[in-house]
């Protein structure tokens, strides 16, 4: 039997180091995974293995997060246009023109910009607690709403306490009916990058730079019609931040998408892995040709 191996490779994209994962043999439909927030590539160290024998997946930290480069904010501008653009040049560098995509939080708007862009390059998508539509967005959006309508210290400083350790095993937590099955690495691996100098006030602008990805989302919706790409909805239906009428939403504009429930909460693969691998592989291998 052959070994799956992942490798752990950076590179430079734009003057910036880019740490990603990669597996799978060239010339395989690729899938490219983009992790959520405030995680990073780690996130989906137990779901590449799981496609690497039929796909060649592809897996970014973003931007000052996990172990790509933190570079300062007057040396790069933090947001969601700019994570675009460096995951596009990124995949042009790795030679992958077309590519699925699947999509988790942060992942999600990043992902989009990049079918609003290159709609032709979208093999398939696959959406885990990844919001698109403000019937996902519920009242845990308040104080963030209110950072966005005015980024004084006030409000600015209101959403810091999201940025600790306990708002972080928050996101991993709340709604998984078995805490057993959660790897308490995963929130601590991700603390440690949270916590590093400098990166509070980089993670509390592109929380208020996300309020552009809202304004997107006719845009999104739009695309979403006119190009109906392959469509695969994942959710963890007790996810505290974005409400299963996120998932739903879907199938206003992808009214073909296939759309699943998993009883656990934001960060689904952490404890709902061995339900939801079977389903993405199978819908993968019904809708992308070797």
């Amino acid at each position: 039997m052959t070994s799956i191996v992942t490798y752990h490779r950076t590179t430079s994209v734009g003057g910036i180091n880019i740490f990603y994962r990669q597996t799978g043999e060239r010339g395989l439909p690729v899938v490219v995974l983009l992790h959520g927030f405030p995680s990073s590539s780690h996130m989906y160290r137990n779901l590449i293995p799981a496609l690497a024998d039929r796909y060649h997946v592809i897996a970014p930290d973003l931007p000052g997060f996990g172990l790509s480069d933190m570079p300062s904010a007057s040396d790069f501008e933090y947001g969601f246009a700019s994570f675009a653009n460096i995951i596009a040049r990124l995949l042009e560098q790795l030679g992958a023109e077309r590519y699925a995509l699947y999509v988790m939080d942060y992942g999600a708007p990043t992902g989009l910009r990049l079918a609003l862009a290159h709609p032709d390059r979208l093999t398939a998508l696959i959406v885990q607690n990844g919001n698109a539509y403000e019937d996902g967005m519920g009242d845990f959006w308040a104080p963030t709403r209110a950072y966005w309508d005015d980024n004084g210290p006030a409000n600015r400083d209101a959403m810091r306490p999201f940025l600790s350790l306990d708002g972080t095993r928050f996101q991993y937590l709340t709604g998984a009916r078995d805490e057993a099955r959660i790897d308490p690495a995963a929130w601590l691996y991700d603390q440690l990058f949270l916590d590093r100098p400098g990166a509070a006030d980089i993670q509390l602008d592109i929380i208020y730079d996300y309020r552009t990805n809202v304004a997107l989302y006719p845009a999104f919706h739009a695309c979403f019609r006119e190009h109906q790409p392959p469509a695969l909805i994942l959710w963890g239906k007790n996810d505290p931040i974005f409400k299963p009428e996120g998932a739903r939403a879907f199938l206003r504009d992808l009214p073909a998408a296939e759309l699943h429930f998993f009883d656990t909460g934001h960060f689904a693969l952490e404890d709902r892995a061995d339900e939801m691998i079977p389903v993405m592989r199978d819908f993968l291998a019904r809708n992308l040709t070797h």
